[in-house]
Formats: structure tokens, sequence, C-alpha cells
């Protein structure tokens, strides 16, 4: 499965938005995940959870370690996917 980099993002946005009840007009590229939208290791967690059944794949939380943005997610699942698609191909 083929995502551009904008469908990830609608996607990573949608999941905040439902999982933690952030206003999506709150969730920008840029936005720092624990000091503008306040969460927590714990949320980061939840989030991995939801972003593994997205792509399918296991995301080892060590590539979250160093996640700041919505943009950093967003880089790490563009990464897995494509990944997951040299490997299917």
């Amino acid at each position: 499965m083929q995502f551009t980099k904008d469908e990830i993002y609608e996607k990573v946005k949608q999941i905040m938005a439902e999982l933690f009840e952030i206003d999506p007009e709150e969730i920008t590229p840029e936005s720092k995940l624990v000091d503008d939208l306040d969460l927590d290791s714990i949320d980061a967690v939840e989030m991995i959870v939801q972003l593994q059944k997205l792509t399918g794949k296991r995301i080892n939380p060590e590539q979250f370690q160093s996640v700041v943005t919505v943009e950093d997610v967003v880089s790490i699942l563009q990464k897995l996917l494509e990944e997951q698609n040299s490997q299917e191909a």
C-alpha cells in the first residue's frame, strides 16, 4: 500500500484527534507532541499501537525516542511504509 506524505500526515492527524481528543486544527506538521499537544509517554505508546495497525508493521519504540514533532512521526511512518513496499516488490 502506497501513501503520499500528505496522506500519512492526514492519517496521523486523524488518529491523534480521535485518540487524544485534540482539535484537528491544532495539529500541524510543526506541532511539538509534548509542548504543543501535551502528549506524554503513555500517549506515545497508544499512538504507536494505532500506527502499527495503520502500517501493518511492528514499530520499535526506540524509533520514537527522537520524535519531537508531528512531522517526525510522519517521516518515520513514511520510511516504514517505503521499506514495506520495497520488500513486497
